[in-house]
């Protein structure tokens, strides 16, 4: 069995660093392949990565994104994978306890090969918990973390597991035999966000089990990546690095789902999308009006 570790990086060495200390203190080292696609990077993580010799380097010219990079790593990968091998999906501002890697290895083969995420603990919080996995309602449009539907006892002593509707690229693994029967990446329609989701998504249709297991812990800084706040209005909403880039979540609701879904998808979303800006006018206009 060997377990492919695929890691897309841009700059943050310090971070690239990090996390292949944690990696080579793993339980499961000797069964690790290390692949970290570095797309373009300027800060000196090049000529690290050249000095690793544990470690695969690809190298990308600052185009590839998210989904990109782990095409990239699955090109790699993927010809040599046998039957009982592993893919797993991290990002590089993360790290992990040693027998990381094995809880989710443990956790597919228990649940029948199923695709295996992690919870997110962020430094700081108390709770730690911030993320379990994703909810989607594609009917509606929406997407939500299911800590949200967490009583405030059950998000400090969460259950072994939950079933989810997506996974995250952040510590996910999943047995290679699946990319080679339903496909890999779609970079050219999801570069970077939801890229993840979508692929976690066409597995499930085809019956294969999302779990999240509480046991295995992924710990990130504060702001991991998502964080929109800092953004123009028109950055949020088209830039490619927005979550709520409103043409990557068009693509990604025409792809999900069921063929009516799909094909009824734009309709949808350009009713929630009014739906929801008169919501917003209209709870500032009353909010105004209190205060005057």
């Amino acid at each position: 069995m060997r377990v492919n570790v695929i890691i897309p990086v841009f700059n943050r060495l310090e971070h690239t660093k990090k996390v292949l200390d944690v990696l080579r203190k793993q339980s499961l080292f000797h069964a690790l392949t290390i692949v970290v696609v570095d797309d373009g990077s300027t800060d000196g993580t090049a000529a690290y990565l050249q000095s690793q010799d544990d470690v695969i380097r690809i190298r990308g010219n600052g185009n590839l994104w998210w989904g990109g990079a782990i095409e990239e790593g699955l090109k790699y990968v993927l010809p040599s994978c046998g039957a009982e091998d592993f893919v797993l999906f991290l990002n590089n501002d993360t790290w992990f306890g040693e027998r990381y890697i094995e809880t989710l290895v443990y956790a597919s083969i228990k649940n029948g090969g199923a695709a295996v995420g992690s919870v997110i603990h962020e430094e700081g919080r108390d709770p730690p918990l911030v993320s379990i996995g994703a909810r989607v309602d594609i009917n509606r449009l929406a997407v939500w973390d299911l800590l949200s539907e967490l009583s405030e006892t059950e998000k400090r002593s969460p259950r072994g597991q939950y079933r989810v509707d997506a996974l995250s690229g952040r510590g996910t693994i999943y047995p290679a035999v699946l990319f080679k029967r339903y496909g890999g990446m779609r970079p050219f329609l999801l570069p970077h966000y939801l890229a993840d989701y979508e692929i976690a998504m066409r597995f499930r249709r085809a019956g294969v089990p999302l779990i999240v297991s509480s046991s295995a812990i992924v710990y990130s800084p504060p702001v991991y990546g998502n964080d929109a706040s800092g953004l123009s209005w028109r950055k949020r909403l088209f830039g490619r690095r927005s979550p709520h880039n409103v043409f990557q979540r068009l693509i990604f609701y025409s792809l999900v789902g069921s063929p009516l879904q799909r094909i009824t998808a734009p309709g949808r979303m350009a009713y929630f999308s009014c739906m929801r800006t008169l919501m917003t006018w209209w709870s500032l206009t009353k909010r105004k009006e209190g205060m005057v």
